[in-house]
Parts: structure tokens; sequence; C-alpha cells
């Protein structure tokens, strides 16, 4: 595919993430946050994993500087007018994401909008847009530079020429783009969301400790990292936000979000990003 100018909203961790990937192999990115600091401090994460990849003979300090020299940063959205596709990264708020489609579709009536939310629907967010047939759902998962994944969700307006453009950069991207339709959660998050929260309940009640719970799944089931310390590394907010999409897109109580986790959310301990979550980091 031709390369060309990507926009990318909000530099948190996935905003970081998806821009590393991008300048990485070769597109020219345009990192918008509201905040300077934000933005300083994802210029210095994107340039610390490229450099991992230096030490690890992946990548030649040149390549690395090249990728860095690709990367723009700006707290004004008039800096993406030009970006043919806008990849939106922001909070996993409702109110917020609609706000930014509107107003990234009066800004740029050509671009593809792709959202990065990780359960929200898409057709709602189509509905608000000039070109709903140019909006379309680009999953990845975190850490972005490790997982190979992206969930390509298709609204109910969304063009088959706006899905192929999309499978195109993923595929550019060196990852593995699978189709799924707009439904809350989509696929993946809708099946390990409700671990994680089934986890929580297991901590609540007292059945086992959260080291114990993690240490069963990983030698039990062969997963890589137990379900309370992957809600610490996705961050115990986000995976609250899915369980209320979830319940209030199915409607089912199997979906309750647990206790345990609303009040922590409440606490503030969020998992990594805050240094506590179900586990305690340094700092």
């Amino acid at each position: 595919m031709t390369q060309q100018a990507i926009g990318v909203v909000g530099a948190g961790t996935m905003g970081q993430g998806i821009a590393q990937v991008l300048v990485q192999n070769g597109f020219d990115v345009q990192l918008y946050d509201v905040a300077d600091e934000q933005l300083e401090r994802a210029r210095g994460s994107i340039d610390k994993g490229l450099g991992k990849l230096v030490a690890k003979e992946k990548l030649s300090e040149a390549d690395k500087d090249a990728a860095m020299a690709r990367l723009s940063t700006s707290t004004a959205l008039d800096a993406l007018r030009d970006c043919e596709v806008i990849i939106e990264a922001a909070p996993e708020q409702p109110a917020l994401k609609e706000k930014l489609f509107r107003d990234l579709s009066r800004l740029s009536h050509d671009a593809i909008l792709a959202s990065n939310t990780s359960s929200l629907s898409l057709t709602r967010l189509a509905a608000v847009c000039e070109k709903p047939e140019r909006v379309v759902g680009m999953h990845f998962f975190n850490p972005v530079p490790v997982l190979k994944l992206v969930e390509v969700i298709r609204a109910e307006q969304t063009s088959d020429a706006t899905v192929a453009r999309i499978e195109t950069l993923t595929q550019a991207l060196g990852k593995t783009a699978v189709a799924i339709a707009d439904s809350p959660g989509f696929a993946v998050n809708r099946l390990l969301v409700p671990m994680i929260n089934e986890a929580a309940f297991l901590l609540q009640e007292g059945v086992a400790s959260a080291e114990d719970i993690d240490a069963s799944m990983k030698l039990g089931a062969a997963h890589p990292l137990g379900p309370l310390a992957l809600a610490d590394l996705i961050g115990l907010d986000v995976c609250l936000s899915i369980m209320e999409v979830l319940q209030e897109g199915f409607g089912d109580p199997k979906y309750r979000p647990c206790p345990l986790l609303r009040r922590m959310v409440a606490a503030g301990y969020l998992g990594r990003k805050s240094g506590r979550g179900f586990h305690v980091y340094a700092s």
C-alpha cells in the first residue's frame, strides 16, 4: 500500500503503541493529544520502545532515528486535516469518542476514521459522522508492538472499500486482521474480560489469593499471564468499562461487574499504570 500520513488521536498507552508500530513501518504519523506533557511522555516512550528493538538487533540505530523523524505531535486537532487515515485511541468514554468523531468528520471529509475502541458500538460512532461509510473499528491489543491481532469491526454503515483499506494497512504493519461484527465487546474482550471479572469474584470471595488465582491459570490452562495480572496490564478502569458495556449491551446479569473491581477503580488502584492493582508494582 502507498505510504501515507496517518493520524493517531490520544497519546496514552494504546496511542503510543499504535504510533510506534506505524513509524517503525515507514508511515508518517501525526500524534494528537490535548496535553503537551502527555505528548512528551509518548515521544519518550516510543523512543524507548524503538531503542529496545535496537538492543535486540531487530532495528538499526539509523532506522530508529528515521522512525522517530517520522513522528510529529500536536495539541491542535487541525494538524490531522491532511491525514488519509485517522486512528482514534482516546479514553473509553462514549461521549468523548462521539464528540471526537463528529469533529474529525467535519475536519476531514475524505479520511477513514478508525476507532481503537475495545467495546463500544462502531455503528453508534458512525452515526454522528458526515460520511459514516468511512468509519470502522481497528482494535489493537496491548502491548501493540508485540501482539499481532487487529480486530477489524464493520459498523452497519461501513463500506467494503473502507474495510479493505484497513485490512491492507493492518497487513502493512505486520499484523493479522480478523473480521468481527459490531457486537458489544467484539470477540476477544467478550471472552477475556468476563474471565477477569470472574477472577475478581474469586478474590473477593476469598476462594484464593491473587497470586494463586494467577498461578492456577498459568499452570492449569497454559495462559502466559494470570487473569488478575492481565487486568493490571490492561487497566482496571478499562476492564470495568468493558464489563459495563457488556452488561448494558446484552442486559444479562452474567456480565455484572464485580463489586471489588468497582471499589478498586474508585480507589484509583488501576493496575500497572497507577503502581497498584490486584498486585503492587515498584515505582
